[in-house]
């Protein structure tokens, strides 16, 4: 598995990544985001955005289904790059149940109120926070 800006990926891997995944969106991806390459294809990407200065949001947080496996190593490696980027906290907004479960053996906290999610989006779904080392 290996993590790389989006803006420095192959633009023909990233091509193919983004027709066969609609829903990601790519000015963000290409603007704040990475891509996940397994087996030199792009199976994923992330957005590690800026909330407060040592405070992150994990947005666009996909991997395809036939690498939905490799999710836990992808959020270990993502809190890692958190950490050289010296975060406190990052956020992750959840829409899915089996994440949910996922985010919570990683440690992982959920958060109903607090100053930071109070300024973020209010869609369905549940705000975890975890707090870097």
């Amino acid at each position: 598995m290996e993590i790389i800006a989006a803006n420095h990926a192959s633009e023909e891997k990233l091509q193919r990544f983004l027709k066969d995944n609609k829903d990601v969106e790519k000015n963000l991806l290409l603007e704040k985001g990475y891509v996940v390459e397994i087996d030199d294809t792009i199976e994923g990407c992330f957005v590690l955005d800026t909330v407060e200065d040592d405070i992150y949001w994990l947005k666009q947080l996909y991997v395809t289904k036939n690498k939905a496996g490799s999710l836990p190593v992808l959020l270990e490696t993502i809190l890692a790059l958190a950490k050289e980027k010296q975060a406190k906290q990052v956020y992750v907004h959840s829409h899915q149940p089996m994440v949910d479960v996922l985010l919570e053996a990683l440690q992982f906290y959920p958060q109903k109120e607090n100053e930071i999610t109070d300024k973020l989006p209010k869609n369905n779904g549940n705000w975890w926070t975890y707090n870097v080392s």
